[in-house]
């Protein structure tokens, strides 16, 4: 009898042997975990039920008897089991017939044959239908560590028996999947060299630096720095056999920078890779460079958004469900604009935060988690954004911590537009923000604040405090460098200027600006609006995700109802630009549902994003 772990739980014996329902394999692959050793009962039901039910002992032993059964056919009636023994207070698999170990023991050979050999034990992701269960994640964090340097010595090992171009579809697909792996991009590199493509060799080597400075902000480690020196000497070293080493290399040498030994950025650098050694710290301190990249612009936000879902899931890959919450939550970087920029991002991420949360019992942690769920969950019309944003305020307000209740705010901020008439309600969360980062010198939030409060004061039309807040963000923004910000304050010049013109010269800073769920379709929407008020008609444009509010009234069967804009900062605007089409072409009921929606705003202004404005809301509800 043979078991398998490395893919989903199985058994076979010549033939594949039915393990019956789940909580069986689960039995199984525990025991395998063990490795011969007795695991109590106690343990094994703690394990299999997170609420262990009534009964959940005696299920246990009709699972054990079910399994023996399954692979111990032949044994006769109350023959001693041989496999699944019972053993004091548990149970343990007594076999040596698992394909782990073989892979193991695979790992450890210098034939090609046999690595490769072992690598083809693989049919999955190691114990694939448990990768969530606590028992099993640092086995399976073990083991793909162990494949992972197998793919890479399967490699070296083709590289020194002179097979360079065998290397390289394996090694290309492998770095695709791990760019984290700098011996692997080297290897890669090598191999390409080997067979006469120097150009693609470079071209992989700054593939590799892209990445690497992307996702670490470190320059690539000495061992691709040379190589590539290497590579465009033709060193002589490079074309015997055998003659790279095929070690791991550490991240963040500053050797690649030539000639800036004085450069303050590359001491810094040389001193963190001094004193940064282990993955964990590595991946962990990435984040703080993707918070700062954010704020720096639009190049900025779109590479730390882009390599933020990679450092949670090269934390998720060592299977630390610490380090992932604390990678989740360390991303604090203030957000204004509540339509997503990758919503497929933002959806990973939360499925992230929300798998890990139950395993974090400090405070400070799942506030951060929960503050995230809520940042990330923009235009979620679902119960549970909100109440996340609420429990994070309520968790941080009971602990001293300025950054972390500034960053639980922004997600309640996020959360305040489930419906029309709540621009006070967003200004009260803006005054706050304010007065705490002034307190404690949380420059990024107070410009926040600033721009949160701006908002509200043109939903107000109260411009002259609303030019105040955009002043004190300009001011705030030229201090401590934060270019972003003078999107928002121009498009509100636009908004107070009251032009086509005004409204294009805005737009010219959204391409740069790296958030598309702000930048798709505002300008068409901008200038429709300026038509509306002026009583002209909307001009035909790509109108991007306001496309379903511009014809609203041209829009598929509604079921009964309105066609519902998301919440947003735009929600007032939606609605408005409903009722407006409602009324152009007579549908009463699509009116009346846009007006009940509009009433709670009714002493408001449809111009609550400080971006444009429908004027006041009343208008509408005529």
């Amino acid at each position: 009898m043979e078991f398998g772990v490395l893919g989903p739980v199985t058994a076979w014996d010549r033939e594949p042997v039915e393990l019956k329902g789940p909580r069986h394999r689960a039995v199984l692959a525990r025991l395998i975990v063990a490795r011969g050793r007795v695991v109590p009962a106690n343990v094994l039901v703690d394990d299999l039920w997170t609420d262990p039910p009534d009964g959940a002992l005696s299920a246990l032993r009709t699972f054990v008897a079910a399994l023996r059964r399954a692979i111990e056919p032949d044994r006769r009636p109350r023959e001693p089991a041989r496999l699944l023994v019972t053993e004091g207070p548990g149970y343990a698999l007594r076999t040596d017939a698992v394909d782990a170990w073989k892979f193991e023991a695979s790992v450890k050979a210098t034939a090609l044959p046999e690595l490769l050999a072992g690598l083809r034990l693989w049919r999955g992701p190691a114990y694939a239908e448990f990768a969530d269960e606590p028992w099993a994640l640092a086995e399976r964090a073990r083991l793909t560590e162990l494949r992972l340097q197998a793919v890479e010595r399967v490699a070296a090992t083709r590289l020194e028996l002179g097979h360079a171009a065998e290397a390289i579809p394996d090694l290309d697909a492998h770095v695709t999947e791990h760019p984290w792996r700098e011996d692997a991009w080297r290897l890669l590199a090598l191999a390409l060299y080997r067979s006469d493509r120097q150009g693609d060799a470079l071209a992989v080597l700054r593939r590799a630096r892209d990445m690497l400075v992307g996702q670490l902000g470190l320059d690539p480690g000495p061992a691709l720095t040379r190589l590539e020196y290497d590579i465009l000497n033709q060193a002589t070293h490079l074309a015997p056999v055998g003659e790279v080493s095929a070690g791991v290399a550490p991240v963040g040498d500053v050797g690649a920078v030539a000639g800036a030994a004085g450069d303050v950025w590359e001491e810094t650098a040389a001193a963190y890779d001094r004193a940064v050694g282990g993955r964990r710290a590595r991946i962990e301190s990435t984040v703080g460079l993707l918070r700062n990249l954010a704020v720096t612009g639009g190049g900025g936000l779109e590479a730390a958004r882009r390599h933020r879902l990679a450092a949670v899931e090269a934390a998720a890959e060592l299977a630390d469900p610490d380090l992932t919450a604390r990678i989740i939550g360390a991303y604090d970087v203030p957000a204004i604009w509540t339509r997503s920029d990758d919503e497929a991002q933002a959806a990973a991420i939360v499925t992230a935060a929300e798998r890990v949360l139950p395993t974090q019992d400090h405070p400070s942690i799942r506030a951060r988690l929960l503050a995230t769920i809520a940042l990330e969950s923009r235009g979620s019309t679902k119960a549970r954004p909100r109440e996340a944003a609420l429990e994070a305020e309520q968790l941080a307000r009971g602990l001293d911590d300025p950054a972390l209740l500034a960053f639980a705010l922004n997600g309640v901020f996020m959360q305040t537009c489930y419906r029309p008439g709540l621009a006070a309600e967003r200004d009260a969360i803006g005054a706050e923000l304010v007065t705490l980062s002034q307190r404690h010198n949380l420059f990024t939030y107070e410009v926040l604040g600033h721009l949160i409060r701006l908002q509200s004061a043109c939903a107000r039309a109260d411009h002259t405090a609303a030019d105040d807040h955009a002043a004190a963000a300009d001011a705030l923004a030229v201090r401590h460098e934060l270019p972003l910000v003078e999107v928002f304050t121009r498009w509100y010049d636009a908004l107070r200027a009251d032009t086509p013109e005004a409204y294009r010269a805005a737009a010219t800073l959204l391409p740069a600006a790296g958030m598309p769920g702000l930048t798709d379709g505002l300008l068409p929407l901008a200038l429709a609006t300026h038509a509306i008020r002026h009583n002209q008609p909307i001009a035909p444009a790509d109108y991007g995700p306001h496309t379903p509010w511009i014809y609203a009234a041209k829009a598929p069967s509604r079921g009964g109802g309105a066609l519902v804009p998301p919440p947003g900062l735009l929600l007032e605007v939606h609605w408005a630009l409903t009722a407006h089409a409602a009324r152009q072409v007579g549908d009463d009921e699509l009116l009346a549902a846009a007006r009940q929606a509009l009433e709670p705003a009714a002493g408001e202004h449809a111009a609550g994003s400080g971006l444009l404005t429908l004027g006041p809301v009343a208008g509408y509800l005529n």
